[in-house]
């Protein structure tokens, strides 16, 4: 922060803009005085892969935009994620036109719909594309400046500042979908500080992605050491030093019992089983109630106990199994299969919590989904066959002590991920601070 300096204060210094006031050498243009329109294509999510194509055209999807790209700034020596257009749909020749609308360094692309008023224009600027094709795809705007005008790496920020995003929300139309029209964005007043305060702000808030992308780097290669032990601990590839004891085979059914426990006390808090977040209040998860008033025939589960949703979803293939940890007791469908350990000194809760998270009941629940049962997005797996599946587990002791690693390893990864969220909140409050001229580089 020995950068920057308090603006003064003073009425004198300040001009309006909006409901508030920027510093009064800023200048307060529309959008469309600025900016240019680019063509951008319409092709679907179908025209789309993860794959490199021969072709090598990369397309920017609006809802990547809302829901992908995390920085400002897409940086494509950083983001790793952007699909690729299937050969043949665009000729690739069609790049060396000095005229096509191919997108680079300083290009903004901004999501022209959103579900929400917190989506609306949405925008990323791009940066390192070098040799890279790329255009902008299915509901965005692909906008371009003149370096003289906006320096790179701050043109992003023009629609972030706050008065700028609620007039943004204030022009949006729709009803399921909020969207703004090119004409009325073109209309829209923007706030631009003198060229060498927009590079000092760039280079400042680029300074702050740095250090998310490093903690993000860390991240990922944590994730990724956690599942390589993930894969060699419970499936007894690698053993703790001190373990050397045989596995043995058993069934679900002879270390846990079924719970079928009725809700006769009345109990409201009822819960759903998502497969990314575990046990989420049904209000929460789907924005409304969804459950029966009358809640007696709800299985109730305690803390602790385990809930086997056979709805299939990305990555869940063959369902989710969860453990209740956040509640003390929850109300269920029985369309679950609850469950709890029978013995608390011979199996480990911790353990079998890493187990089933690692999808590894998947080969077994292959084999006793019965073909053809898959109705209303459910799998066809009763809970006798489900008890029946057979597992090869070590003694409670070595259970235990591997648990303790993968939950460390869990640990670390939550710290980091919370690191992330603040340094995200940091850069948010320091941007809206630099970009309303409350705070001034020197």
């Amino acid at each position: 922060m020995n950068q920057l300096v308090e603006k003064n204060k003073s009425v004198i210094d300040n001009k309006p803009f909006y409901n508030s006031v920027i510093p009064k050498d800023w200048s307060t243009p529309e959008f469309g005085s600025i900016f240019s329109f680019l063509k951008s294509y319409s092709f679907s999510r179908n025209q789309l892969t993860s794959e490199k194509t021969d072709d090598a055209i990369r397309n920017i999807h609006y809802g990547d935009i809302h829901s992908t790209y995390q920085n400002e700034i897409l940086d494509l020596e950083v983001e790793k994620t952007i699909p690729y257009l299937l050969d043949g749909i665009i000729n690739k020749d069609n790049f060396d036109d000095e005229n096509f609308p191919s997108l680079c360094d300083g290009d903004l692309i901004i999501a022209d719909a959103s579900e929400d008023y917190e989506g609306v224009c949405d925008c990323v600027e791009l940066n390192n594309v070098k040799d890279n094709k790329i255009v902008a795809g299915l509901h965005t705007f692909a906008a371009r400046s003149d370096k003289d005008q906006v320096a790179l790496g701050f043109r992003t920020y023009i629609l972030k500042h706050q008065q700028v995003i609620r007039e943004l929300r204030r022009i949006a139309t729709g009803t399921s979908v909020y969207g703004v029209s090119k004409t009325n964005l073109s209309k829209v007043i923007i706030a631009i500080p003198p060229i060498p305060e927009q590079q000092a702000i760039a280079k400042l808030l680029s300074k702050s992605d740095a250090i998310i992308h490093s903690t993000e780097k860390l991240i990922a290669k944590k994730e990724h050491c956690k599942k390589w032990l993930v894969q060699q601990l419970l499936l007894g590839r690698k053993r703790l030093k001190g373990f050397d004891e045989e596995w043995k085979k058993q069934r679900l059914g002879d270390l846990f019992n079924r719970v079928t426990r009725k809700n006769i006390e009345g109990n409201t808090n009822v819960v759903t089983i998502s497969a990314q977040r575990g046990f989420v209040r049904q209000r929460d998860y789907f924005n409304k109630e969804v459950a029966s008033k009358v809640l007696d025939n709800y299985f109730l589960v305690q803390k602790g106990e385990f809930c086997y949703n056979k709805s299939y979803s990305n990555g869940y293939p063959k369902g989710a199994t969860k453990r209740l940890n956040d509640f003390d007791k929850a109300v269920v469908t029985t369309l679950y299969i609850c469950f709890k350990i029978n013995d608390v000194g011979k199996t480990s809760g911790d353990f079998f919590e890493q187990f089933f998270e690692a999808n590894y009941l998947n080969r077994g629940l292959t084999r006793i989904a019965h073909e053809g049962g898959r109705a209303h997005g459910l799998l066809n797996v009763t809970p006798s066959d489900f008890f029946s599946l057979e597992i090869t587990i070590p003694s409670f002791e070595e259970q235990s002590a591997i648990a303790i690693v993968l939950q460390s390893a869990d640990k670390e990864i939550r710290l980091l991920k919370a690191k992330v969220d603040r340094l995200h909140a940091q850069k948010k409050g320091l941007m809206q601070q630099l970009l309303t001229g409350k705070i001034r580089v020197k």
